[in-house]
């Protein structure tokens, strides 16, 4: 039981820590390539407890491994002297390539992520095995106990031997009373769960996927799907969003609770579902942060980009309230994706 927890704990340090500590060596390297001078360097966050100091950076470890952060110096538009080695003293174009360069390397990992997956261990494919290979936290099935890894051997009675068969019952049943009969370590159990409904087609769900089968591929075919999982990943969080806008709905996030959760799952179902499923949270931070929000990489693009059309020089006032305005945003999104994951774990 502890080293399910400490496997659990292991897999979220990983994730968080990889995904944000690339983040900021993109913004890192970057300054360093266009000659700004970086006056920290940071893997972690907190107090520092390993650090040297090489040329004017400092470069830490700190406390918590989770991250990272960069500083260049004058950064603050205020304190910035005007030398060519400053953040604030670069042209807004130069800039613009600092703010993007962080975004991009989420996903150039991504993609290196993905690639690997497929050209170590194969096109990932649904079989058609009544096995559970994934779940939807929250769902029927996963308030009900049903694991990864579960047999499926009848829907309500009825044995099911293939994965479409179970598929069909499932969705013909929506907002319905159903018993699954589980194998689990050579045990059979009856679990009863009450389907939902499906928004988009009205079949009935109970958050359950089958398990991948794998079909080896090509290093060519490898890099095309890498390259397509982001794009994919991408165009869907987009059309996604852009619908609920449409039909005026809750966007449905997930929080650090929802993430630490599906981190831990994946730790335990497989290497290849760990490492994917940080690909897909490195292209969700990379896309999130080029939101047109204050404080986030997209929000100082638009801003970068504004003094670039208009020729006027950014001002610390102006920087302070557009920050304001991004605290104020960026918190309000927080406490909306944590109350999307605590619905989420009551059935909602």
């Amino acid at each position: 039981m502890n080293f399910y927890y400490l496997q659990s704990a292991g897999a979220v340090l990983l994730t968080f820590g990889l995904v944000i500590f690339l983040h900021e060596l993109g913004h890192f390297l970057m300054c360093r390539r266009l000659g700004v001078r970086v006056e920290r360097f940071a893997f972690g966050m907190g107090p520092e407890i390993l650090g040297i100091t090489s040329g004017a950076t400092r470069y830490s470890i700190c406390a918590l491994p989770l991250g990272g952060f960069v500083k260049p110096a004058g950064e603050d538009i205020d304190n910035c002297s005007g030398r060519g080695d400053e953040y604030s003293g670069q042209p807004w174009y130069r800039r613009l390539a600092i703010v993007f360069s962080g975004p991009a390397m989420n996903y150039i990992l991504a993609f290196a992520l993905f690639t690997g997956v497929v050209w170590i261990k194969g096109m990932p494919e649904y079989g058609d095995e009544p096995v559970i290979g994934n779940m939807m936290m929250g769902y029927p099935a996963d308030r009900a106990g049903v694991k990864i890894g579960d047999e499926i051997a009848a829907f309500d009675d009825k044995p099911v031997s293939t994965w479409r068969q179970l598929s069909e019952a499932v969705h013909a049943a929506p907002d319905r009373e159903v018993v699954l009969t589980v194998r689990r370590d050579g045990a059979t159990r009856r679990v009863r769960m009450k389907t939902r409904v499906d928004e988009a087609t009205g079949f009935g769900v109970v958050g359950i996927m089958p398990k991948s089968v794998y079909r080896r591929v090509g290093l060519v075919r490898a890099f095309y799907e890498g390259a397509a999982q982001c794009w994919n990943l991408t165009a869907f969080t987009v059309k996604t969003i852009a619908a609920k806008l449409y039909r005026r709905q809750r966007p449905d996030l997930a929080g650090p609770v929802g993430i630490i959760q599906m981190v831990s799952r994946a730790a335990h179902a497989g290497w290849e579902d760990l490492i994917f499923l940080i690909g897909l949270i490195s292209v969700a931070i990379g896309f999130f942060n080029l939101l047109p929000i204050p404080l986030l990489d997209g929000g100082h693009a638009v801003m970068y980009i504004w003094e670039g059309i208009s020729r006027r020089k950014l001002t610390g006032r102006l920087m302070s309230k557009a920050n304001g305005v991004g605290i104020v945003l960026l918190v309000a999104l927080l406490l909306l994706a944590t109350y999307s994951d605590v619905l989420r774990l009551r059935g909602h």
